[in-house]
Protein backbone atom coordinates (compact mmCIF):
# COMPACT_ATOMS: atom_id res chain seq x y z
CA UNK A 1 0.00 0.00 0.00
CA UNK A 2 1.02 3.62 -0.73
CA UNK A 3 0.35 6.04 1.43
CA UNK A 4 1.28 9.98 1.98
CA UNK A 5 2.93 11.39 4.92
CA UNK A 6 1.79 14.88 4.79
CA UNK A 7 4.78 16.31 5.84
CA UNK A 8 8.18 18.59 5.42
CA UNK A 9 9.74 17.53 8.45
CA UNK A 10 12.58 15.25 7.30
CA UNK A 11 13.28 13.90 10.66
CA UNK A 12 9.11 13.21 11.93
CA UNK A 13 9.28 10.90 7.79
CA UNK A 14 12.71 8.89 9.03
CA UNK A 15 10.86 8.77 12.42
CA UNK A 16 7.58 7.30 11.28
CA UNK A 17 9.00 5.43 8.14
CA UNK A 18 11.01 2.79 11.04
CA UNK A 19 7.72 2.11 13.02
CA UNK A 20 5.40 1.62 9.47
CA UNK A 21 5.74 -2.64 8.26
CA UNK A 22 7.35 -3.25 4.98
CA UNK A 23 3.76 -3.90 3.26
CA UNK A 24 3.20 -0.25 3.68
CA UNK A 25 5.52 2.02 1.23
CA UNK A 26 5.52 5.96 2.75
CA UNK A 27 5.82 8.32 0.36
CA UNK A 28 6.79 12.34 1.06
CA UNK A 29 5.40 15.07 -0.26
CA UNK A 30 8.58 15.89 -2.02
CA UNK A 31 7.81 12.21 -3.71
CA UNK A 32 4.94 13.35 -5.56
CA UNK A 33 5.91 16.51 -6.13
CA UNK A 34 3.94 18.72 -3.33
CA UNK A 35 6.33 21.49 -2.54
CA UNK A 36 3.39 24.05 -1.17
CA UNK A 37 3.61 24.55 2.65
CA UNK A 38 -0.13 24.20 4.30
CA UNK A 39 -0.68 26.61 6.50
CA UNK A 40 -1.76 25.48 10.24
CA UNK A 41 -4.69 28.06 10.39
CA UNK A 42 -6.83 25.91 13.19
CA UNK A 43 -6.59 26.13 16.49
CA UNK A 44 -6.68 22.45 17.79
CA UNK A 45 -4.25 19.83 16.57
CA UNK A 46 -6.98 18.08 15.28
CA UNK A 47 -7.50 20.90 13.27
CA UNK A 48 -4.70 21.35 11.38
CA UNK A 49 -4.13 17.64 10.82
CA UNK A 50 -6.90 17.42 8.94
CA UNK A 51 -6.32 20.48 7.27
CA UNK A 52 -3.17 19.40 5.76
CA UNK A 53 -4.47 15.57 4.88
CA UNK A 54 -7.45 17.04 3.22
CA UNK A 55 -5.32 19.05 1.08
CA UNK A 56 -3.12 16.00 -0.31
CA UNK A 57 -6.08 13.97 -0.41
CA UNK A 58 -7.87 16.80 -2.72
CA UNK A 59 -4.93 18.13 -4.63
CA UNK A 60 -2.83 14.81 -5.46
CA UNK A 61 -5.70 12.20 -4.58
CA UNK A 62 -3.57 9.94 -2.51
CA UNK A 63 -4.30 8.37 0.50
CA UNK A 64 -2.17 10.08 3.07
CA UNK A 65 -1.73 11.24 6.72
CA UNK A 66 -1.43 14.21 8.35
CA UNK A 67 0.21 14.88 12.19
CA UNK A 68 0.24 18.21 14.06
CA UNK A 69 1.84 17.87 17.62
CA UNK A 70 1.62 20.53 20.30
CA UNK A 71 3.50 20.23 24.30
CA UNK A 72 0.86 21.55 26.60
CA UNK A 73 2.51 22.42 29.70
CA UNK A 74 0.33 22.54 32.71
CA UNK A 75 1.93 25.79 34.64
CA UNK A 76 1.47 28.07 31.15
CA UNK A 77 -2.51 26.54 30.64
CA UNK A 78 -1.84 24.11 28.27
CA UNK A 79 0.34 26.36 26.35
CA UNK A 80 2.81 26.25 24.21
CA UNK A 81 -0.24 23.62 22.53
CA UNK A 82 -0.68 24.23 18.97
CA UNK A 83 1.74 26.92 18.25
CA UNK A 84 4.40 24.98 19.52
CA UNK A 85 6.11 25.13 16.70
CA UNK A 86 6.02 28.68 16.54
CA UNK A 87 6.18 29.75 20.22
CA UNK A 88 9.09 32.22 20.26
CA UNK A 89 7.64 33.69 17.03
CA UNK A 90 8.60 33.94 13.41
CA UNK A 91 10.56 32.57 12.05
CA UNK A 92 10.02 28.85 14.10
CA UNK A 93 13.40 27.74 15.51
CA UNK A 94 13.40 24.59 17.95
CA UNK A 95 16.53 26.59 20.15
CA UNK A 96 14.89 30.00 20.72
CA UNK A 97 11.23 27.81 21.33
CA UNK A 98 13.02 26.19 24.27
CA UNK A 99 14.97 28.93 25.92
CA UNK A 100 11.80 30.70 25.39
CA UNK A 101 10.44 27.73 27.49
CA UNK A 102 12.68 27.83 29.73
CA UNK A 103 12.44 31.19 30.37
CA UNK A 104 8.42 31.18 30.99
CA UNK A 105 9.04 28.18 34.05
CA UNK A 106 11.76 29.91 35.42
CA UNK A 107 9.98 30.40 38.77
CA UNK A 108 7.21 27.77 38.16
CA UNK A 109 7.67 24.77 40.74
CA UNK A 110 5.04 22.80 38.49
CA UNK A 111 7.02 22.05 35.19
CA UNK A 112 4.81 19.18 34.35
CA UNK A 113 3.84 18.82 30.78
CA UNK A 114 2.32 16.45 28.05
CA UNK A 115 3.09 16.43 24.25
CA UNK A 116 0.40 15.16 22.49
CA UNK A 117 -0.03 14.10 18.66
CA UNK A 118 -3.18 14.00 16.58
CA UNK A 119 -2.68 12.15 13.28
CA UNK A 120 -5.40 12.17 10.90
CA UNK A 121 -6.38 9.25 8.13
CA UNK A 122 -7.32 9.90 4.74
CA UNK A 123 -8.02 6.45 3.04
CA UNK A 124 -10.54 5.50 0.32
CA UNK A 125 -12.96 8.33 0.95
CA UNK A 126 -13.12 7.94 4.90
CA UNK A 127 -11.45 9.87 7.32
CA UNK A 128 -9.80 8.53 11.01
CA UNK A 129 -8.25 9.99 13.80
CA UNK A 130 -5.69 9.00 16.15
CA UNK A 131 -4.08 10.53 19.08
CA UNK A 132 -1.03 9.55 21.03
CA UNK A 133 0.27 11.23 24.67
CA UNK A 134 3.31 11.06 26.41
CA UNK A 135 3.45 12.78 29.76
CA UNK A 136 6.61 14.21 31.52
CA UNK A 137 8.24 17.24 32.49
CA UNK A 138 9.83 20.36 31.26
CA UNK A 139 13.68 20.39 32.48
CA UNK A 140 15.40 23.61 33.65
CA UNK A 141 17.95 22.97 30.98
CA UNK A 142 19.02 20.92 27.52
CA UNK A 143 20.01 17.36 27.88
CA UNK A 144 21.20 15.20 25.00
CA UNK A 145 21.33 16.21 21.09
CA UNK A 146 19.25 13.59 19.57
CA UNK A 147 15.91 14.09 18.49
CA UNK A 148 14.23 17.43 17.72
CA UNK A 149 12.18 20.19 18.50
CA UNK A 150 11.96 20.36 22.38
CA UNK A 151 13.35 16.60 23.02
CA UNK A 152 16.12 18.07 24.87
CA UNK A 153 13.97 19.67 27.71
CA UNK A 154 11.63 16.97 27.59
CA UNK A 155 11.52 13.98 30.21
CA UNK A 156 9.06 11.79 29.69
CA UNK A 157 7.15 10.22 33.12
CA UNK A 158 8.97 7.29 34.62
CA UNK A 159 12.29 7.88 32.90
CA UNK A 160 15.61 9.92 33.73
CA UNK A 161 16.66 10.80 30.90
CA UNK A 162 15.43 13.38 28.03
CA UNK A 163 13.95 12.58 24.59
CA UNK A 164 17.90 13.80 22.62
CA UNK A 165 19.38 11.19 24.92
CA UNK A 166 17.34 8.05 24.31
CA UNK A 167 17.76 5.97 21.06
CA UNK A 168 15.28 6.61 18.10
CA UNK A 169 14.22 2.56 18.87
CA UNK A 170 13.50 3.74 22.45
CA UNK A 171 11.61 7.10 22.17
CA UNK A 172 9.41 5.58 19.16
CA UNK A 173 8.29 3.46 22.19
CA UNK A 174 7.10 5.60 24.49
CA UNK A 175 6.80 8.97 22.71
CA UNK A 176 3.40 10.53 21.59
CA UNK A 177 3.96 10.24 17.61
CA UNK A 178 4.78 6.50 18.25
CA UNK A 179 1.83 5.73 20.16
CA UNK A 180 -0.55 7.61 17.73
CA UNK A 181 1.42 6.35 14.84
CA UNK A 182 1.55 2.76 16.83
CA UNK A 183 -2.61 2.84 16.79
CA UNK A 184 -2.26 4.20 13.10
CA UNK A 185 -0.24 0.70 12.00
CA UNK A 186 -2.97 -1.41 13.97
CA UNK A 187 -5.47 0.25 12.16
CA UNK A 188 -3.96 -0.26 8.63
CA UNK A 189 -2.96 -3.76 9.82
CA UNK A 190 -6.76 -4.46 9.79
CA UNK A 191 -7.68 -2.65 6.84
Amino acid sequence: MKLVFATNNLNKLAEVQKMLPESIQLLSLKDINCFEEVDETETTLEGNAQLKADYITNKFGYNCFADDTGLEVDSLEGKPGVYSARFAGEPSNSENNMQKLILDLENKTNRIAQFRTAICLNIDDNQYLFEGICKGEILTKKQGVKGFGYDPIFKPEGYTTSFAEMSSEEKNTISHRGIAVQKLVAFLSKY
